[in-house]
């Protein structure tokens, strides 16, 4: 096996040791925002075992990739015209901001879904190898933003008057990547970000913007697992290591 093999491999028991903590977060009768990407295919796993077990809640899916994930383990599933709000939401992260938890998400391109279960969620709960924690956003990594298609072009000049360097996702087939809204993402690199809210705010202020992948006072907690082992820390900044 070779080194990058080897570090892929670890990386990958990071998540799912970090998706498995938080799993065990989820209690009888819960309503649970089930998140979208790499870790939480770990976390949609877990909770379909946890769910054969006896354990029981529904899920509120934030892709198709997610609720077809979901249907196949035999995970419950319901949708906001059932229920107000989530119980809690687990989701991972691009990016995660020490100390604030402000977060960069939607590279996999499900922002706009996994911003309403995260907003809907009485607590929201980040998980992610260490390698996702940041001291400032931005500097190592795009900001999505979910457009409206017509008239993106003009989207992007106004995002560049914001300072970004902004690019259509498209798929490996050259194609525009569309979202599960059916919408377009534009990728931003706006360097390292000094205020994330307030560039949040800005974007938001764009005609014909949707949504961006910059989710500022959100989450609540965040659950990492590196090589110093599992570390559950909340906004406050209290925080434990297993």
């Amino acid at each position: 096996m070779s080194s990058a093999t080897a570090a892929a491999d670890q990386v990958r028991e990071y998540k799912r040791q970090a998706a498995e903590f938080a799993a065990d977060m989820v209690q009888d009768g819960m309503i649970v925002g089930l998140g979208t990407g790499s870790t939480a295919v770990f976390l949609v796993e877990a909770l379909g075992r946890r769910h054969r077990e006896g354990l029981r809640f529904l899920g509120i899916p934030t892709s198709i990739a997610t609720e077809k994930l979901a249907r196949s383990l035999g995970v419950p599933l319901t949708s906001f015209a059932e229920h107000e709000s989530v119980d809690l939401a687990i989701d991972g992260a691009d990016e995660i901001e020490r100390g604030t938890l402000n977060l960069i998400k939607g590279l996999g391109g499900a922002l706009l879904r996994e911003k309403i279960v995260a907003a809907a969620s009485k607590k929201f709960v980040v998980v992610a190898d260490d390698s996702k924690l940041v001291d400032h956003l931005g500097a190592d990594c795009l900001v999505p933003v979910e457009v409206t298609p017509f008239g993106w072009e003009s989207t992007a000049r106004h995002l560049g008057r914001l300072g970004a360097r902004v690019s259509p996702r498209r798929s490996p087939t050259g194609q525009f990547f569309v979202s599960d809204g059916g919408n377009l993402i534009l990728d931003c690199n706006f360097g390292t970000i000094a205020k994330p809210a307030d560039t949040e705010d800005a974007i938001r202020r764009i005609v014909g913007v949707v949504d961006s992948g910059l989710f500022t006072g959100i989450a609540s907690e965040a659950v990492t697992c590196g090589p110093e082992g599992l570390i559950h820390v909340t906004v406050t900044g209290a925080g434990n290591v297993f």
